[in-house]
């Protein structure tokens, strides 16, 4: 069963090619009809489809437009074309903690960011002690989370986001949250969430966790689907191109 279809999808921003200094002079020239744009084209028409149950990486440099794709599968951005179908309930693990109120205490925002997640507030008292005992936070989860550290902040947001076995899970490079033994038991709730046969969407820059977590990866260059397939092979010949590439600009260097 398909759980993910993304069928043509290009995605487009429109920058500003104006040097606007103030907000003043941006009215003025919106106004006056002299504002000048450019298209910056961010994904190019991207087709694939994820299985029930499968772990599908998502490699590629900087600027690619992994995290875009991830927010248009997630349903947080519209693409300019293309269309992407789902079925199943998503749980999006992107930009953790981007949900929270830093003014009010942990446990106030275990019931904020769990609304925001769809969660209902019989559910999330229900959960409640077991998102405080995973998230180690004690005695802190009432404090105020402006006085977090950014280990504690992800802490709560991830155990927040996985109380629940969604059937289609959306992760963008979370589980480095918090220190090495939160990172071990968050790998460990990661691995058995996959085991229950939730299907995921996985970016990360380490090939090393790609390779372990994932059955097939999506190499995206230049805003394109370069190569879909298996995991080993696709991230050797990720290695190789970059290595090639590196070589070759440190050679126009000297040049």
């Amino acid at each position: 069963m398909n759980m993910i279809m993304v069928e043509n999808v290009s995605m487009n921003f429109r920058m500003i090619n104006d040097k606007v200094q103030s907000l003043k002079e941006y009215f003025v020239a919106f106004l006056r009809h002299r504002l000048q744009y450019k298209e910056l084209i961010v994904l190019e028409i991207i087709c694939f489809q994820v299985n029930k149950g499968e772990v599908v990486g998502i490699i590629g440099r900087n600027g690619a437009g992994k995290i875009t794709l991830l927010k248009i599968i997630s349903g947080v951005l519209k693409p300019t074309s293309g269309k992407v179908i789902t079925n199943g309930t998503i749980v999006p693990m992107l930009e953790l903690g981007s949900g929270f109120d830093v003014e009010l205490s942990g446990r106030e925002n275990i019931f904020l960011n769990g609304a925001i997640l769809g969660y209902e507030e019989e559910f999330l008292k229900e959960k409640y002690e077991e998102i405080v005992e995973f998230s180690e936070l004690g005695e802190f989860i009432n404090m105020p989370i402006r006085n977090y550290s950014s280990g504690m902040l992800m802490r709560l947001a991830f155990s927040i986001a996985t109380i629940v076995q969604p059937e289609i899970l959306i992760v963008d490079e979370i589980l480095a949250v918090g220190d090495e033994g939160f990172q071990r038991k968050s790998k460990e709730k990661m691995k058995k969430l996959m085991e229950k046969g939730t299907t995921v969407l996985f970016v990360s820059h380490s090939l090393a966790q790609i390779e372990e977590m994932c059955d097939k990866v999506i190499w995206i260059e230049n805003h394109r689907i370069k190569e879909i397939g298996n995991t080993k092979e696709v991230c050797e010949r990720y290695s190789e191109y970059w290595l090639s590439r590196g070589k070759e600009m440190l050679e126009e260097g000297k040049g």
